[in-house]
């Protein structure tokens, strides 16, 4: 079926051509490009209808408008044309202002697509695209504490200078203790994983006893030495200290990074790093409530991700054993962090985290 072809400079054409075949524009634009290559071939307005899957009117519009306007005309919706705005005037406002300000009446802490569709008369799926598009998320909550260290400022530009500028002829340390790991076992079996299934574990478990690992990471190679106690007394910290410094060479000086654990500071770790051959000891003490800046939390991460916390230990023993293997294989090809966040940055992030908690305070007593 043919007709008059429709005139086309060879420019439009090309750009036709181009919309046609592309497979990121919009499906709209992309079939009213082919359909308009067909009515530049001399195709009938009622088969490009049939082959684009619209009436012939449909056609005939897209004709005029590219006559009229040319290659900027296709795919563009005609005002006044198109699907009419579904939301009454003032919703988004109201969903944002309700997010953001208050409750729903139930108490809950929080509002649900559907409570908040209910209170401003709306469908939950607009809800939904509405905390999209604004970057909301308010099932969603993050945990935070800002130091109240009255040193906070010293403490850090000291275990920071110790990551980004180490000194030399000495080794560097981050030390802690990862305290009641729980030997713990399952209620019931766990099923393996197949294709179109995960694997399974109880919910539940039986509790087997606990342990304390004691991990001390050298910066710069990521290395780590550990030690399993049934506690964490002074005596444990300074039987582990001891295993620090027999580890380091002796013309290496030791710098261990640590928090403010009073088991860290006891009259017997006090008198034995002032023996003279403790000389070379120096400790770093982390800020209040600033775990963060210990990298050995890092690594009782990885530990607890892959090793820990989708295990089944039936006694301490197996945990210790898992534990301990888990370290070692670990020593064989260690990954040192990398501490890239300068004292400065840190320092204006968490003046401005004061500020903010100033400010809410202030509010509130008002």
């Amino acid at each position: 079926m043919t007709a008059a072809a429709m005139p086309v400079t060879d420019e439009q054409r090309s750009a036709l051509e181009r919309l046609a075949a592309s497979t990121s524009s919009p499906h709209r634009q992309v079939m009213q490009a082919r359909g308009l290559l067909l009515a530049c071939d001399g195709v009938a307005n009622e088969e490009i209808a049939r082959r684009c899957g619209v009436d012939s009117d449909t056609v005939r519009r897209w004709r005029l408008r590219f006559a009229e306007q040319g290659i900027t005309a296709v795919g563009r919706i005609a005002k006044g044309r198109g699907r009419k705005p579904s939301l009454p005037a003032g919703a988004v406002e109201e969903v944002l202002r309700l997010t953001h300000s208050e409750r729903p009446l139930d108490g809950s802490t929080q509002w649900s697509t559907r409570t908040l569709a209910a209170r401003v008369g709306i469908g939950k799926d607009s809800v939904a695209k509405i905390w999209a598009d604004h970057g909301l998320k308010p099932w969603r909550v993050e945990t935070f504490k800002v130091s109240n260290d009255p040193r906070f400022e010293e403490k850090l530009v000291d275990v920071v200078g110790l990551y980004m500028d180490p000194p030399t002829r000495a080794a560097v340390f981050c030390f802690d203790e990862k305290t009641q790991c729980q030997a713990l076992d399952r209620t019931q079996p766990s099923l393996p994983m197949k294709p179109g299934r995960a694997g399974t574990m109880t919910h539940d478990y039986k509790r087997n006893g606990t342990i304390d690992l004691f991990a001390a990471m050298n910066v710069a190679t990521g290395k780590v030495m550990t030690d399993l106690r049934k506690g964490h007394t002074g005596a444990d910290v300074l039987r582990f200290f001891k295993q620090i410094d027999a580890a380091v060479p002796r013309d290496l000086d030791v710098h261990v990074i640590l928090d403010n654990l009073s088991a860290h500071s006891t009259p017997e770790i006090a008198k034995w790093l002032a023996h003279k051959d403790r000389r070379r000891w120096n400790l770093h003490f982390t800020p209040t409530s600033s775990s963060w800046l210990n990298l050995i939390e890092r690594w009782f991460k990885e530990l607890t991700d892959k090793r820990l916390r989708r295990g089944a230990f039936s006694s301490v023993a197996e945990l210790t054993a898992a534990i301990t293997t888990w370290a070692e294989h670990w020593n064989r090809d260690p990954r040192p962090f990398v501490w890239k966040a300068t004292a400065d940055d840190i320092i204006a992030k968490v003046q401005r985290g004061r500020d903010t908690l100033r400010q809410i305070k202030s509010q509130t007593d008002h």
